[in-house]
C-alpha cells in the first residue's frame, strides 16, 4: 500500500490458479490459489473476477485467510442464496481452474507484529476468515502477545477454523478463543450459546482481565454495528475499534 492506495501491482489484475478446494463447515469452503500477489499484511483481502464466455463479468472481495509468506493464498468462501461467485466456487471450479485476483488490498484492518498487543478480535460467521489471518500471523511471529478472539456463530458445526483455533489455544498460552453459538448448544464449559451482545462482551472481557491496544470487529453489519457499541459502553475507546463489514450478495 502506499499513502494514496493501492500500488499499481496491486491494482493489476492477474490470472490465479486454483490449487485445491477442502470443505470448512456445511457451506464454507477454502479455496487455495497459486499466484504471487507481492507483500501481504494480515487483514487483507483480494478482489475476484470472472468472466463468462459472453464476456459478462462478476467481481467480489474475499477476505484472505492464509497468513502472510504462505505458499498460497487461502480464501474462506461462505455458499450464498443467490450468489453468483460463491455458487461458482461451490459448484464449477475444481483444481486447475483459473480466475482472475487482484490486491492484496487494505491498510486499516491489518495487523503488524510490531503493532503489538494485547490483541482483541470479534468475529460473526464468516467475518472470521481475516481475523484468523491474524490468529495465524499473530502465532508465527509474536505469540508471547497475548490475544483473545471471540467468535459468533450459529451452530458449533458453523463455526469455520473451529478445530484449528481450539489447537492455537491448547499450544499458545496466551491465545484464549470463546465461542458463543445461537441456535445451537455450547460444546464447552467455557463456550456461551447467546448472542454476542453488551452483557456477553462484559464477561468476556471481565474473564480475560486485560486492555486491548487494538480490537477487531468483523462481521455483517448488524453484527459489526451491535459489537462496537457495547465496546464502547463497555469503556474501549473508539480508536481502538478498527472494522470490517461484508454484505450477502455474491
Amino acid at each position: 500500500m502506499t499513502a494514496d492506495g493501492p500500488s499499481a501491482a496491486q491494482a493489476r489484475w492477474q490470472m490465479a490458479v486454483i490449487d485445491r478446494i477442502i470443505p470448512r463447515t456445511p457451506r464454507v469452503i477454502s479455496v487455495f490459489l497459486r499466484v504471487s500477489l507481492g507483500p501481504q499484511l494480515a487483514g487483507q483481502h483480494v478482489d475476484v473476477r470472472l468472466t463468462a464466455p459472453d464476456g459478462y463479468q462478476a467481481e467480489r472481495s474475499y477476505s484472505i485467510a492464509s497468513a502472510p509468506g504462505t505458499e498460497d493464498i487461502e480464501l474462506a468462501i461462505e455458499r450464498l442464496e443467490g450468489g453468483e461467485i460463491s455458487a461458482y466456487f461451490h459448484e464449477v471450479a475444481r483444481p486447475g481452474d483459473t480466475i482472475e485476483v487482484r490486491g492484496p488490498i487494505g491498510g486499516h484492518f491489518v495487523w503488524r507484529a510490531e503493532d503489538g498487543g494485547p490483541i482483541l478480535l470479534i468475529g460473526g460467521g464468516s467475518g472470521i476468515v481475516p481475523l484468523v489471518a491474524i490468529v495465524r500471523d499473530w502465532s508465527a511471529s509474536e505469540p508471547k502477545t497475548p490475544a483473545l478472539l471471540a467468535y459468533s456463530a450459529r451452530t458449533w458445526e458453523e463455526l469455520v477454523f473451529r478445530d484449528e483455533l481450539l489447537n492455537t489455544q491448547a499450544h499458545e498460552s496466551n491465545f484464549l478463543f470463546i465461542a458463543t453459538t445461537t441456535r445451537g448448544p455450547r460444546h464447552r464449559p467455557e463456550d456461551f450459546d447467546r448472542r454476542l451482545d453488551r452483557s456477553l462482551l462484559h464477561e468476556v472481557l471481565t474473564r480475560w482481565g486485560r486492555i486491548a491496544r487494538d480490537v477487531y470487529v468483523c462481521g455483517s453489519n448488524v453484527f459489526v454495528e451491535a459489537v462496537t457499541t457495547g465496546l464502547v459502553l463497555e469503556g474501549v475507546p473508539p480508536g481502538r475499534i478498527r472494522t470490517e463489514r461484508f454484505g450477502g450478495k455474491n
